[in-house]
């Protein structure tokens, strides 16, 4: 999934909320209602800017807008009672379960693809490969020496997986215990966190197994690979004889597929405009990647990232709320 540290997440909700005390008060004269349409900011780089491109997109069409954090799966429970408005991004890989249950309530709604396809697994540095040589086959993680490889005092003589934060969701530990593989899953608390460890790591050639996801920089900065575990299936993660572990699920890798736009389902009706607009919003993963670089590579501010983004791309956004 693209996260960022906690700080950079505040500097966006100031500023978003900075920005909604300067508008000018003709600027709702298009909207439905002049209440404010809340959209939810997550901990990862690539939804802060999602979200404020739509935010910014909204606010032209003369939206009132609002930037709230909330936990990415929690944040269910305030889109089904429309305290919440609209979350930008729900991957494929860690939050289908969350949000299928929560458009099954009728109170949210699914608005389509953004146009992102993700992949969240586990990943190493294609270093590693000297001293795992059966890699990327899930299957060379069960030799003790190839997981010993990947140790650290910590866990030896397991190998050591350092996941996401744990609101992500993913199931790494179940993953780990289903495919018996000897490797202690250990959780970043942050995003900022996992990947200041993978630098350090890939700039000492140390032994470091970690949740990597795309579209995202790290992908691009280093050179490695993602594990290829047993194709994912619903069935892997529901039916426990599915798969080599018959009495366990999760016992295959993570989903992939698109990152999907989700909103509380009253949202078509007092804003049916900011509504179209939204189910219209669509950005590769390629255009996200760059902008995510932008951000925590060339360390530049979201709000000027953001600010790019819709001077260069003003025909493709006017469309969005035509």
């Amino acid at each position: 999934m693209l996260k960022t540290s906690l700080w950079r997440t505040l500097a966006v909700t100031s500023a978003a909320c900075a920005g909604l005390a300067l508008m000018p008060l003709q600027a709702h004269a298009q909207a439905e209602s002049k209440d404010p349409i809340k959209l939810t900011l997550h901990d990862w780089t690539g939804q802060l800017i999602t979200t404020q491109i739509m935010g910014e997109v909204l606010k032209k069409a003369g939206y009132n807008v609002e930037y709230v954090q909330a936990d990415y799966i929690a944040q269910f429970a305030g889109l089904k009672t429309g305290d919440l408005h609209v979350a930008m991004e729900m991957w494929e890989t860690t939050g289908r379960d969350a949000m299928d249950e929560a458009t099954a309530t009728g109170n949210v709604e699914n608005l389509g693809e953004t146009g992102m396809q993700a992949i969240e697994e586990w990943w190493y540095p294609s270093y590693m490969k000297e001293v795992c040589p059966g890699l990327p086959d899930w299957e060379a993680l069960k030799d003790e020496k190839c997981a010993e490889a990947f140790a650290t005092a910590e866990t030896a003589p397991k190998g050591r997986y350092l996941g996401g934060p744990v609101t992500w969701g993913g199931y790494d530990d179940e993953r780990a215990a289903a495919l018996e593989l000897p490797f202690e899953v250990v959780h970043a608390g942050t995003d900022a966190a996992l990947f200041a460890e993978l630098e350090s790591a890939y700039q000492r050639k140390a032994p470091i197994m970690l949740w990597v996801y795309a579209p995202h920089w790290a992908t691009v900065k280093y050179e490695g690979e993602w594990v290829a575990f047993p194709e994912f299936t619903k069935e892997c993660y529901e039916d426990a004889s599915w798969g080599t572990n018959p009495d366990e699920t999760h016992d295959c890798g993570k989903p992939r597929g698109p990152i999907w736009k989700v909103a509380w389902s009253g949202v078509k009706d007092k804003w049916p405009g900011a509504y179209r607009a939204i189910k219209a919003f669509n950005i590769s993963n390629e255009e996200m990647g760059a902008l995510v670089v932008d951000a925590d590579l060339n360390k530049t501010k979201i709000d000027d990232v953001v600010a790019g983004w819709m001077a260069a791309n003003e025909a493709k956004w006017s469309q969005w709320i035509k």
